[in-house]
């Protein structure tokens, strides 16, 4: 099976059956609880590079913070500069897709934001459970979050706080005792998630999860899906995983073509160093010391390029609400040409074209003509076996008024080869 866990679950042991994915988030998260202190308990997400099925979540006690601190504390905010993005749009009008482990939508900084959504696991932790949908409302407040309490000062605020966020549970949490089930028998999980939040109205879909184990691969089911997204004028947001210290393997859904793919910066806009440094990295986002919400109604310090991932999906979700017509080609395009701090010559493998910027992306947007959801084939850039590919144009009922239709060409075409028939039979006879 391919397995996907959003980052934060620890990679296979050798020789495991059904490969796992390692994009390890949360790692060593602090406590920011914004109501009573927690008991002596853990709260560090620690990945170990080979083992399966083992959660490295070893919770340590952080400082209290109070819930008026929360805000302070989300330099992401500032390093995006989304209090001036905020004056063009804060998401109205989109719906995220969140395909993860669940979403709380009771959660005070949620509440009003996430629309009914579907389980494609069927099983596993419930409602009010320690090990239900933490992954997954974590990502959907850095998404899209409006903070609660007067004027919403209190909580997490997300990039797009208008925004909608449709949750789509594909995996479960580490802890979820049933969740070697999960990897054994809803591998196809991930696939049907795309389409559905295709079909149900997503404008965006967050992909905050992977699998970069060993043996990871590109899924053809997997890669349909995700070009299915596209064609629909679907923008796809995949973390770019959290391997840097492990070799840097490929990570999947990353990896196929037409995905955003993020990489973490800290808050001084350095590559973290957990970052999978790979050839498909798209732009970086902040994925170091954020600040998360929780089922519990804490708040948790977290790391991984699931939260990166979830920074650009809000971003990605300003463009869509402000941009409506833009393509998810041109929109990738956009994320890039606008990066902040790009690398010596555009772009590395580190943090592909620069730290995010979703002003500087929303002033280009203005002057962009919205383009063909699907991009057109280039020409072949040589000469040995013609011009390559070439456009398609469907046969209207304009053609016949017009001039020379599909039919005519045919008719043509045939009548040819008959004659050519005719003379070689003719000559074949003599």
């Amino acid at each position: 099976m391919r397995a996907h866990t959003a980052p934060g679950a620890p990679p296979p042991r050798r020789g495991a059956a059904h490969p796992s994915p390692t994009t390890r988030d949360a790692g060593s998260p602090r406590l920011r609880p914004g109501g009573p202190p927690p008991r002596r308990s853990t709260l560090r997400f620690r990945c170990l590079a080979l083992l399966l099925a083992m959660l490295a979540a070893l919770f340590v006690p952080g400082a209290i913070a109070y819930a008026d601190s929360i805000r302070q504390q989300q330099w992401a905010l500032d390093t995006l500069h989304a209090q001036s993005a905020w004056r063009t749009t804060k998401g109205k009008g989109v719906t995220v897709a969140v395909l993860d482990t669940g979403v709380d939508g009771s959660h005070p900084d949620l509440t009003g934001q996430v629309l009914p959504g579907t389980d494609l696991v069927g099983f596993g932790a419930k409602r009010g459970d320690s090990s239900w949908a933490r992954h997954g409302t974590a990502m959907a407040g850095i998404i899209a979050g409006h903070g609660h309490g007067t004027g919403g000062d209190s909580g997490v605020m997300g990039i797009a706080p208008e925004a909608k966020i449709l949750p789509v549970r594909v995996i479960l949490e580490d802890t979820d005792p049933q969740r070697k089930q999960a990897r054994a028998t809803r591998d196809g999980a991930l696939a049907e998630g795309i389409r559905w939040a295709v079909d149900h109205g997503a404008n965006v879909i967050n992909l905050s999860l992977g699998d970069d184990s060993k043996t990871a691969h590109p899924d053809p089911a997997e890669d349909a899906a995700v070009q299915y997204a596209l064609a629909k004028g679907i923008v796809v947001v995949a973390s770019a995983g959290n391997s840097g210290q492990q070799g840097d393997p490929a990570s999947y859904p990353a990896a196929y073509p037409g995905v955003i793919a993020v990489t973490a910066v800290d808050r001084y806009g350095n590559r973290a160093a957990f970052s999978t440094s790979r050839w498909y990295a798209t732009v970086g986002a902040p994925g170091v010391d954020v600040v998360i919400a929780d089922p519990d109604r804490r708040y948790y310090e977290a790391w991984g390029t699931s939260a990166a991932a979830a920074h650009v999906s809000g971003v990605v979700a300003l463009i869509r609400s402000a941009y409506p017509r833009l393509s998810p080609a041109q929109i990738k395009r956009l994320l890039q040409d606008t990066a902040q701090d790009p690398p010596p010559g555009g772009r590395n493998d580190q943090v592909g074209a620069g730290v995010v910027d979703p002003v500087a992306a929303l002033d280009a947007a203005a002057k962009l003509t919205p383009g063909p959801e699907a991009p057109t084939p280039a020409a072949y850039a040589k000469r040995y076996f013609g011009s390559g590919p070439t456009p398609v144009r469907a046969f209207a009922a304009s053609d016949a008024a017009s001039g020379i239709g599909l039919a005519t060409v045919s008719a043509i075409v045939g009548a040819a080869l008959l004659a050519a028939a005719a003379v070689f039979r003719w000559r074949a006879r003599r």
